[in-house]
């Protein structure tokens, strides 16, 4: 773990004094311990001449796993610490979106009825949410998917089940909601807030042609993000307009926060799917349990 950390260092700063500097110890002995990571790989990841060094192609290409390797170290040594015989851990990779707008309710709900049970939510993109479950990171899946495309083919092995249904629609906040008219239309202008095209909510939104969903999509796009929580906050504060899941604004649409623009744009439909892998009981009987609840969303 220390040599790990010590190579994250280096690579963040690209200079020994300055690594030696954020691990607390002198520069010499911050060089040992790299040479005696070295060892332990057989190879050398510095090239050291006269007056600077240089990082290996071999080391910085695999950062991101290094980050990923001592992540998971540190996850199971939080785990062995904390381990509890009567409670059930669940691992669930989840889209940021649904983490924001859906899975607190189902926690709460699952929380009443399983004792003891905690969940460790790894939060991502969805092909990486994907990969996380498919090579057993996690038991579970947590995803929104458009209601316009089939489910995603895991096979037996795999149970999908439906949390409910929901719905992007395009909202505006802060003084644009000013621009709207009384028919709750909008100028096609209006700075936009919106989603790169290979997101999942992009994709879905460049499919149906919607508008101010993708910078192609809009006339004065001002900021992409793929983040819908971040959209959100920037939408409120008036930034732009932008799409976002019913689940997630529909209190602020209530009490005037947020205006919706479905009158002239539609909504899009979407669910929210949940897959468990068979061979984890306590995954299979959760995904029954949340299938079974009928007062999901918000009317």
């Amino acid at each position: 773990m220390q040599w790990f950390d010590d190579v994250l260092t280096l690579l963040e700063e690209r200079n020994m004094t300055r690594a030696a500097a954020r691990r607390n110890i002198t520069q010499p002995a911050f060089s040992r311990r790299i040479r005696s990571f070295e060892e332990w790989l057989g190879i050398e990841v510095l090239d050291r001449k006269a007056n600077r060094i240089e990082i290996s192609s071999a080391l910085a290409t695999n950062e991101g796993e290094i980050r990923a390797l001592v992540a998971r170290l540190k996850e199971l040594r939080t785990k062995i610490v904390h381990h509890d015989a009567t409670a059930s851990e669940v691992a669930i990779a989840a889209t940021h979106a649904a983490v924001f707008s859906t899975f607190p309710d189902m926690a709460i709900r699952a929380r009443a009825a399983f004792q003891g049970i905690r969940f460790r939510i790894r939060a991502a993109n969805l092909s990486d949410c994907v990969t996380l479950f498919l090579r057993g990171d996690t038991s579970m899946l947590l995803c929104y998917e458009a209601q316009s495309v089939e489910p995603m083919p895991f096979g037996a092995g795999v149970r999908r089940g439906l949390w409910g249904h929901d719905y992007l629609v395009p909202v505006v906040g802060g003084n644009l909601r000013y621009s709207v008219r009384d028919n709750r239309a909008i100028p096609l202008d209006t700075p936009a807030i919106v989603y790169p095209e290979n997101s999942y909510f992009g994709e879905v939104l460049e499919r149906s042609r919607r508008h101010f969903g993708t910078a192609g999509l809009c006339a004065n796009p001002i900021c992409q993000t793929a983040f819908s929580s971040g959209a959100k906050e920037m939408i409120l504060k008036g930034l732009g307009v932008g799409w976002l899941p019913f689940s997630m604004v529909h209190r602020e649409i209530e009490s005037g926060e947020l205006i919706s623009l479905t009158n002239q744009f539609g909504q899009e439909p979407i669910d929210v799917a949940i897959y468990a892998h068979r061979k984890v009981d306590i995954a299979e009987q959760l995904v029954e349990f949340w299938e079974r609840k009928t007062d999901r969303l918000p009317a």
